[in-house]
């Protein structure tokens, strides 16, 4: 699974910690989310989609 979070949050002018800090998540999930170490769960993924202003389609996509 591909995912366009870095992307989306430095469109957002967020860092890392803004961003974690708004899902209620550690910074270190978040960069393990953009680094595809790590898939989270529908509900941090429609929280990330909410806090970035876009859809879950166009944050995730299968490979």
């Amino acid at each position: 699974m591909k995912n366009t979070i870095k992307i989306n949050r430095t469109i957002q002018g967020l860092s890392q910690e803004q961003l974690a800090k708004a899902v209620e998540v550690s910074r270190q999930t978040i960069n393990a989310i953009e680094n595809n170490k790590y898939f989270p769960s529908l509900e941090l993924g429609l929280k990330l989609s909410q806090i970035l202003k876009c859809s879950v389609n166009e944050l995730f996509s299968l490979d």
